[in-house]
């Protein structure tokens, strides 16, 4: 499954009880968001953008990689793809991606009873 491309934020669902679960609440934004994914192999490269602020992450697939969360801390995990659905745990949150009908589908899922599914949806530009 070949992921690069740029996207366009087309929908989402649950972003604000999602940035509130993780303490971003000051992240709120209806400005228009850009994912670009630039993939070489296992090696990738995801960035997204909205006006003034963009937050990027370059990891290969089957390692453990040094990442960055929205707020800039660092931390390692590994990357899988596995079925066409790249996994990475957050410290405060599991991100799955995955290419559906030519669409970047992206989810946030938090932890525990009272977890929160973000569900962010993307058109190729």
């Amino acid at each position: 499954m070949d992921f690069s491309g740029k996207y366009e934020l087309e929908s989402q669902e649950n972003y604000e009880a999602f940035l509130e679960a993780i303490g971003l609440l000051s992240a709120k934004t209806d400005e228009k968001v850009i994912t670009e994914v630039v993939q070489d192999g296992n090696n990738f490269t995801w960035t997204q953008s909205i006006p003034n602020w963009s937050w990027s992450n370059t990891f290969t697939v089957g390692q453990e990689c040094e990442l960055v969360t929205m707020t800039g801390a660092k931390f390692k995990a590994p990357v899988t793809l596995e079925g066409g659905i790249i996994s990475i745990q957050f410290p405060q949150y599991h991100f799955t991606a995955q290419i559906t009908d030519d669409k970047l589908v992206m989810n946030c899922v938090t932890p525990g009873e009272k977890g929160v599914t973000f569900k962010r949806l993307n058109k190729r530009i």
